[in-house]
């Protein structure tokens, strides 16, 4: 597997199944001209591949939104992907944090998933606790609670790539062979953060489950797609209106839209600010 997939695989004679995702050029994508620490480029790197190798199962139109909100250094990571698995993130944190474990860098709060598809009335919620030491046994008891099946994850984030593996023990799991889950989460756990980054998920699956019988399904590649949506800002600044947004202009010489989830800015100087507001906005039918 090449950068930027993500490829299911059953352990067939075992009743378990997981996933593995490798992110190289779309991380970066992702990362460019945020200067984030390190300690929460790690964290938010954990937490895309948490949220793609959840979102995997997701079929339909639609987009879910994972959320780590408290109260610590780091006091906000949000990852949003759809079923294309186009991946978007963002942190929000202190200029300088020394390395800690994750409740110490998050602080108290709540981890909150959300679900919106074009078939929804309304999004659908889940608010939790964040519980664990790690980013990956924070999802392991999320994933418990929401699936009902024992789930562990391994992560690894540099600043220039991302993996991750899930693995979820199935209802026949024990009738296969009592001792395959146990046998497996060992065997997995012996996984370095170097393997998960460099190796091609055929070679690093092999590595972990050589005695195995392993059927690998065909990978899907992650995107990273946020074109620029100026009708959405402009939408947003007339519904301002022209007072506040020109006393911004007033203020400041120019007017800044900071989008942080797709890492891109908009600005507007004095002309762009008259243009917007001496054009009709357009007509609902």
């Amino acid at each position: 597997m090449s950068q930027d997939q993500l490829q299911r695989f059953l352990l067939e004679d075992l009743d378990i199944r997981g996933a593995v995702v490798r992110l190289g050029p779309v991380w970066q994508q992702v990362m460019a001209e945020r200067d984030y620490p390190f300690p929460a480029t790690e964290l938010l790197g954990e937490m895309c591949a948490t949220a793609l190798l959840i979102s995997e199962s997701l079929k339909q139109p639609g987009r879910i939104t994972f959320q780590l909100k408290g109260d610590g250094p780091i006091s906000l990571l949000v990852v949003d992907c759809d079923e294309r698995l186009n991946l978007r993130a963002m942190a929000q944190t202190e200029p300088r944090i020394e390395p800690a474990p994750a409740p110490q860098l998050l602080g108290d709060g709540q981890l909150l998933l959300s679900l919106d598809m074009p078939t929804m009335r309304q999004p659908w919620q889940s608010v939790v606790p964040m519980q664990g030491e790690r980013i990956a046994s924070m999802f392991e008891h999320y994933l418990g609670l929401s699936d009902q099946l024992p789930s562990r994850l391994f992560l690894a984030a540099t600043r220039t790539g991302v993996a991750g593996l899930l693995l979820q023990k199935l209802p026949e799991a024990d009738a296969r062979d009592p001792d395959g889950w146990n046998r497996v989460e060992q065997l997995a756990s012996t996984v370095t953060p170097q393997e998960q980054i460099e190796l091609p998920a055929q070679n690093l699956l092999t590595r972990l489950f050589p005695e195995e019988t392993v059927r690998v399904f065909e990978p899907r590649r992650v995107i990273h797609d946020a074109p620029e949506d100026w009708t959405k800002v402009r939408n947003m600044l007339r519904s301002l209106g022209r007072e506040q947004v020109e006393s911004v202009l007033s203020e400041q010489g120019e007017v800044v839209i900071r989008d942080d989830l797709a890492n891109r800015e908009y600005r507007l100087d004095a002309a762009a600010v008259a243009a917007l507001f001496d054009e009709s906005p357009p007509t609902l039918h």
